[in-house]
């Protein structure tokens, strides 16, 4: 395995002052009982970048994450999150921090008993106490809109959402503060193929538009071929390996093998193939109709979407 794939996020303890790093994880161990599901684990996110992480059932991915957004009080190890240290802090300390990301969970994690609109304003209201209702209901509305949803959508209740609706009610809510990183857990699981195709170009056109720096939990193929700059292969309870599609190909590890030369690798990487041909402009025309049409409350309309939003 070449050094560049196995890049540690430790072989470069300046990578943050050179405004390369904004997550850098180093000696990561996190367990339940007896089970270690990370041992030793590196990890490090560029400036501006979506990176996919994927990894097998149980390998901890979602703990990884968990773990860097402090749900998860990892065994041992750092974890700095914008050259800052997130384990240990105090947590007026750590509240400075984790206002400037947002998190998309599995489901959209919204609240059953509010609205759209008010799942929104939590986090507003959390941080900003002081703003008048007026505000927070017109950045409650652009943050929907900014999600793709229609405006009628935020006076709803979750229940009253299909699944790919609930995903981007969850988006809007991890946009409420503006943040500068997003977090994203399997964003496309339980959505049909045009679904999850534009919520994929939704979050590429967020990323470009507001610079954002994107941590994305995926299993779907489609995704990693279509929006990610680089990948990270959780195996053997650590980052086994770390860079592009054609990099992590040219590795002899079996589960990269079986994971993106499979059936299923195979016609993501010819769709991807295709699309890498499309006129530019018809590309960036797709990202702005995903950004600004109602995609969840049409697809639901139409009946093609999971209601339940069930993962695969």
């Amino acid at each position: 395995m070449s050094a560049a794939l196995a890049e540690k996020p430790h072989e470069d303890p300046d990578a943050f002052k050179k405004g390369e790093a904004v997550i850098i994880v180093r000696d990561l161990k996190n367990g339940f009982g007896e089970q270690m599901v990370h041992d030793g684990l590196d990890l490090q996110v560029k400036k501006g970048e979506i990176l996919g992480v994927v990894g097998g059932s149980g390998t901890g991915k979602s703990v990884l994450m968990r773990s860097i957004i402090g749900l998860q009080q990892p065994l041992s190890g750092e974890v700095e999150v914008f050259g800052e240290p997130m384990i240990g802090r105090e947590e007026h300390e750590a509240r400075e921090i984790r206002k400037r990301w947002g998190v998309l969970f599995q489901g959209g994690a919204l609240f059953s008993t509010l609205t759209v609109a008010e799942n929104v304003e939590v986090p507003l209201r959390e941080y900003y106490p002081s703003l008048d209702e007026a505000l927070l209901d017109q950045i409650a509305n652009y943050k929907v809109a900014m999600s793709g949803l229609a405006p009628e959508a935020g006076a709803k209740f979750p229940s009253e959402l299909s699944g790919g609706m609930r995903k981007r009610a969850g988006l809007a809510r991890s946009l409420a503060l503006d943040p500068e990183l997003l977090f994203l857990d399997e964003p496309t699981a339980g959505l049909d193929p045009i679904g999850a195709a534009a919520f994929d170009d939704l979050i590429k056109g967020l990323k470009e538009t507001l610079g954002l720096t994107v941590f994305l939990i995926t299993h779907d193929l489609d995704t990693l071929h279509a929006i990610c700059d680089r990948i990270a292969v959780l195996a053997d309870k650590k980052v086994v390996a770390i860079g592009t599609i054609p990099e992590l190909l040219a590795l002899d590890h079996p589960w990269i093998q079986e994971y993106f030369n499979g059936p299923r690798g195979r016609a993501a990487n010819e769709t991807s193939e295709r699309h890498a041909h499309d006129d530019p402009a018809e590309n960036q025309k797709r990202r702005d109709a995903a950004l600004n049409s109602a995609g969840g409350d049409t697809v639901a309309q139409n009946g093609t979407e999971n209601p339940g939003g069930e993962d695969r």
